[in-house]
Parts: C-alpha cells; structure tokens; sequence
C-alpha cells in the first residue's frame, strides 16, 4: 500500500528549492463542470469548500484525537481549535495537505485518478479521500476521523428539495443524495451547478465505520461528543439549507502509533445523462455497456490500491519531465492545471460510443464545445491522449456537415453547456456579423493537422475533407490580412489588419499542406506550401517594427504576442525564419510586467495560457523561465482566490475574468516542442 507518512514529513520541506506554492485555489474533488469542487483559501480549515463557480459545497472535516476534538476541514464549530496546516502538495492527481495536533500527524489526500491515458479510469466520476495517521510524540493515541459533505452538492440553489437514502453494498455503506425534482438536463449556463442525478459517499469496511443522514449540527456535534445520530433523518424531502442535510461518515482508527494507519471513503456523482447533442441525450462515458453507479463503485473500491499506485507513478514521472523542460516554476504551474483542464469537460459516449469530449467556457459565456476554447487546451491532449482531442472536434465537424450550417467558415461552438444543439455565439446560425471565421477556420486546420502529426497518420483529416478544404480555401483568399473582426481574445474587441491572427491563418495553410501531402494529393500540397511561404514572406514586411513585430499591420509603435507562431515550429513547417522569434523573445523580455508578459500594448491584462505559447518561442532554457517566473509569481501571490484564471493584470496579479477553465491546458505546449517526450506520453493512450 502507498504510504503518505512518514515521507512527507521528511522530505516535503527539506526538497523545496522555492518554499512552499500557495495556489489560488486548491483543487479538491474535480472531474466535470458539475462535478468540482475547490479551496479557495490558505487552510483547508480557514473556510468551507466551494464549487468552482463559488457556491459553497461544503466538506466538513474532524478529528478526535484522545476524546479531544479538532477541525482539518472547515471552519465549524468555530470553537473547536483546528489541526495546524503544516503543508500542501499539489501533484497533477493528487492534493494531499499534512496536519498535526494532539501528537498525531495526518496526511489528507484527495485522489482524483485522471490519467488521461485510460478513458475507462478518466471517465469515472470517483475521487478517493484517503487519511493517514501517525503518532509523533512517540505515545499510542486513539484516534476517529469524521467527514461530511452536504446536500449543496447536489442542488443549483440550495431553496432546493433533496432526497437521500443509505444502503450496504459488498461490506460498503452507501450514502445516497439528490433532489426531488431530477430535472435531467433541464437548464443551461454559466453560473450553475448540476440539481439532477445523485452524490455518493461509499465507505469500505462498514464494520469499522458509522455512517448517517442528518442535519449538520446534529452529525457533527454528535460526532465531537462521542454521541452521533444512530438513524438517518426522517424529515425528507426538505430544501438543502434547512437543517443542512449532510451525508456524515465517522472511522475510527482505533489506537495509533508509530506505524501509519490508513483509512478512505469514496466521494462519486452520477449524473445518468451528461449531454445533449442535437438534441439527443448522451450517457457519460463510463456508463456505456450497462454500468451502473453500483457496479462504479465496486470497480471504484477493486481499483483503489492500483490507482494509488499507478497516479504515484504518473505525478512522479510527469514532475519529472516538466522541471526538465521547463524549470520548478512551469512544472508547478502545470501539476495545477493539470485536474483544472480535465474537469473543464465531461466526456461522454457519442450515438455511435465514441468517446466524445465536450468542454464549458467556465465564466467566459458558458459556451459548450468552443473552438477557440479547445485550441488552447489542445497541447494537453496532443500530449496525452490525441484520442479525446478528436473527440472535442468531431461533435464539432459532423455539426458543421449539416445543413444547419450554411456558412463558408467553421462554427464557434454548439451551444450553452450541456445543451450541444446548435451555435450560440454571435450571430449563432442567422448572422456572419460577431463570428469568428480567420480565428476557427485556423483553429481547426491546426489542431486537426497536429493530430496527424503525432499520429503520422492524416486518415481523419480524409473523413472530413470537403470541410477542411472549404476552410483552406476561406484562409487563402481571406488569411493574409484579415478584416475587422473578432479574433479568439475577443474581450479585446474587434480588430482589423491583425497580425497575430494573420499568422494563424498562415500556419494553418502550411498545416493543411501537410495533410494534402499525407493523403497523397501532391498538387494541392505544393500549391498551398506555396501559397503559405509568400504569406509568410510578406507578412514579415507588413509586420516589422524594427526591434519586434506590430499588432496590426497598419499602426507602427504598437507590439502583441505572436503566440501562434509557436505551431512553425511544432509541426515543422519551417514557413518563418528564426530570427522571427528571436526578435520577438527579445522583445518581450524588455516589455513584462511583475506578473507576467501583457497581451499586446493596449493593456496590461494577459492570457496566461497565451504567455506559455509565446515563451515557447524562446531558444533557451534560461529565456522560457525568465518569462514563466512572473506567471508562477501571479499564481503564487494573486488575491484573486479562485481556481486559476487565465485572464489577468500583469501589474497586481488580480483576476480580470474567467476561472477554471479548460484553456490552462495550453500551457503543457512547452512538452510538445521536445519531441521525444511528445511521442513518449501520447503513445501511451489507450
């Protein structure tokens, strides 16, 4: 079994070149849109756990060490003194804090087995809560841990009905909630939780554990004198916030010593249907063949030792290659980003079970499927499992096949999350006017080309290629110098003559290309490579500014970040020479902030993801890190304590807009530009 102590007390502290990273928020239980839940502070125990959106889902958590009461989640009861916080990791599956009080030392773990390498693991919605504890002042202590969560998990609003009820299951006691109502699929947006399917607490060994169903001050009180509910609470259905039904669970580690004692519960949500796409209802990916949520939590308990293994494993590994390519800073910054990007989406079983990945524009419009939204993310999943890649773009393109999409350009999303019926944004299917067409057309031609790349096989481009020729042909004639319009940064608002959107129109070509060139059609890929190399070459003559490149072709003086150039050199286009990016590196070295490299002159906000790309521009080691300092700096230090944003001030580090979203999965781009380890860790999917 893995053990979490005595090692991290040992040599958490001792191997910290750069002391401890406080997170603006602390990923907790994290697997969807619906399914997430943060800290939002210092100390698990400084307030109550939230969804990402900032609602309170509330985890409860106590200890009685010798009969004496303390608090290691939560801030309730305020008069029950909390466990000092002596540490937090977090590791790309795992968020384990360090506790002591009372001579005991307890390591918390939250376990959310995201290996995006194997979607049967991935798609279970199960995140496992592991304690240890250890005596460490050399004395025997008895010790019984409680942990509540509460009905607000399950509800929009909590002027919401629920309904629970608690059943064994193969040695476990399953805790079972839900509201009344079960609206499936019932609403869409951006600043709301999920108020249908149902929340699991699955304990193994229920000998050695108590289990109920009630009113918070009734179960933790309870639990703090030594007296909980015996029998589960019988006023039902009632709304979440009276008397706070919680679902409670209290192990009793019996005497602990020297040697670690482990215990853990199980926290699942089954949400029965996930997505609906064009207007059919999708299952969730796990649920395919039949599964049931009981048969998800046996396989769950089965797996546990495993997983443990196999994420101990992976976070190490992946650590390990991150601070090679990028330094301590990148390789924190991506063990945070790491659950963040996954939980961005909900991965469910397409009409045909194909494994479909939709994403949630998280507080940018609650937009489902963006393009622009996949095109940051997209590295990760290049990197990964190209696998989920394609199923983020296939809903996409088969949409686009209809004939509900008329125009010469490629669709923006297919709606508000989780209702995947049809385009939204703008003009929606009616109007070109607030459309994206340069910014999506690009978007799609690279993405689908650097999946042929990493797969060396061009046979999906082939399955969609009356398309993809369409939107070659709208770049070609409309690319180079691209009219007023919206680009994927539209908070920026419109803009013409836009040089950065002008090279994503440029490599996008020369991607497109190099599928022609793989699907045998020689004349079309020489014509295009053609037609790339001039764009190439005459953008360099519009775009220079002397020591840097302009933001738009027709105001000298002014500078942005040309992040897309960084696909010349991932997928070898070769279109731009390399003093293109070495002026550029150069220039933004000189234009940074405190908190990071700004999006172009016209302010001081930033994409966090977009300053990844950019860096990755850079040559060498010692100018990738000189630019990812100030953004580790923001992570560290913003008072913006939510999970990452990816828009932000570069002068304060506060949050501009925009949290938990999936983009953040960009900034693993640096992985891609070494290509041995980009085909290490996508060979490995499933």
């Amino acid at each position: 079994m893995l053990s979490y102590l005595p090692v991290i007390a040992a040599a958490w502290v001792a191997s910290d070149p750069l002391g401890a990273f406080r997170p603006p928020a602390v990923p907790l239980v994290t697997h969807d849109p619906y399914f997430s839940v943060w800290s939002m502070n210092d100390r698990l125990t400084d307030n109550w756990s939230r969804h990402w959106t900032g609602a309170t889902q509330a985890l409860c958590g106590i200890a009685r060490i010798d009969g004496k009461a303390y608090r290691f989640a939560g801030p309730y009861p305020e008069r029950t003194p909390a466990m000092t916080q002596q540490h937090l990791e977090v590791t790309p599956t795992r968020t384990t804090y360090l506790f002591e009080a009372g001579g005991i030392r307890l390591a918390l773990t939250f376990l959310s087995p995201l290996l995006p390498h194997d979607l049967k693991v991935l798609s279970r919605p199960v995140t496992y809560v592991i304690w240890e504890a250890q005596s460490v002042d050399g004395q025997p202590h008895s010790v019984e841990i409680y942990l509540d969560v509460t009905a607000e998990w399950v509800v929009d609003t909590p002027n919401q009905a629920v309904v629970w009820r608690r059943y064994a299951l193969d040695g476990m006691s399953v805790m079972r909630c839900g509201t009344r109502g079960q609206p499936v699929l019932g609403k869409s947006g951006d600043n709301v939780r999920i108020d249908w399917g149902y929340l699991y607490v699955a304990v193994p060994d229920a000998s050695r554990a108590r289990t109920v169903i009630a009113a918070d001050r009734a179960a933790r009180d309870g639990f703090i004198s030594g007296q909980m509910p015996a029998q589960d609470d019988p006023d039902m259905p009632r709304i979440a916030s009276h008397r706070w039904p919680v679902l409670a669970t209290a192990l009793d580690l019996g005497t602990v010593g020297a040697e670690p004692v482990r215990r853990y519960l199980m926290l699942a949500y089954d949400d029965e249907y996930s997505i609906e796409y064009l207007y059919t209802r999708l299952r969730p990916y796990w649920r395919r063949g039949g599964m049931t949520a009981d048969r998800l939590l046996r396989t769950a308990q089965k797996d546990y030792e495993r997983l443990q293994q196999a994420c101990a494993r992976f976070d190490d590994e992946l650590m390990q290659d991150l601070r090679r390519v990028g330094g301590e800073h990148y390789a924190r910054l991506c063990a945070l980003a790491f659950r963040q990007c996954l939980a961005a989406h909900k991965l469910v079983a397409s009409p045909r079970g194909e494994p479909w990945f939709f994403s949630k524009e998280n507080f940018s419009n609650g937009c489902i499927a963006t393009v622009d939204v996949t095109y940051p993310s997209a590295p990760f999943f290049l990197l990964f499992n190209p696998t989920l890649l394609r199923g983020m773009l296939t809903p996409v393109l088969e949409y686009a096949q209809t004939p509900r999409w008329k125009f010469p350009f490629a669709p923006h999303d297919l709606g508000t999350y989780p209702l995947a019926n049809g385009q939204v944004y703008g003009g929606g299917e009616q109007s070109e006017e607030n459309q994206m067409p340069v910014e999506e057309c690009g978007n799609m031609l690279l993405m689908v080309a650097a999946l042929a790349e990493i797969e060396d096989d061009a046979r999906y481009a082939a399955r969609f290629w009356p398309l993809l020729q369409r939107w070659a042909e709208y770049l070609r004639d409309r690319g180079m110098d691209p009219e007023n319009q919206l680009c994927t940064d539209d908070f920026a608002g419109h803009l013409a003559h836009n040089a950065n959107l002008s090279l994503k129109a440029i490599l996008a070509l020369g991607g497109y290309a190099q599928l022609c060139q793989r699907l045998g059609r020689t004349e079309e890929a020489r014509q295009y490579r053609e037609t790339a190399q001039q764009m190439a070459r005459q953008w360099i003559a519009m775009a220079d500014d002397g020591d840097h490149y302009r933001l738009t072709f027709d105001r000298p003086g002014t500078w942005s970040q040309k992040y897309n150039l960084v696909w010349d050199r991932l997928l070898n286009l070769n279109l731009f020479p390399p003093e293109v990016a070495r002026k550029e590196i150069a220039y933004y070295k000189k234009v940074q902030n405190a908190f990071g490299l700004p999006l172009d002159n016209r302010s001081q906000y930033t994409k966090l993801d977009w300053i990844v790309w950019s860096a990755t521009l850079a040559e060498t080691q010692a100018d990738f890190e000189e630019l990812i300092a100030p953004v580790y700096a923001f992570a560290h230090t913003s008072p913006s304590r939510v999970p990452l944003t990816d828009w932000y001030w570069t002068h304060d580090a506060k949050q501009t807009g925009f949290q938990a979203r999936s983009v953040v999965g960009g900034i693993f781009i640096r992985m891609l530009a070494d290509r041995d380890l980009w085909r290490k860790w996508a060979s490995r999917a499933q």
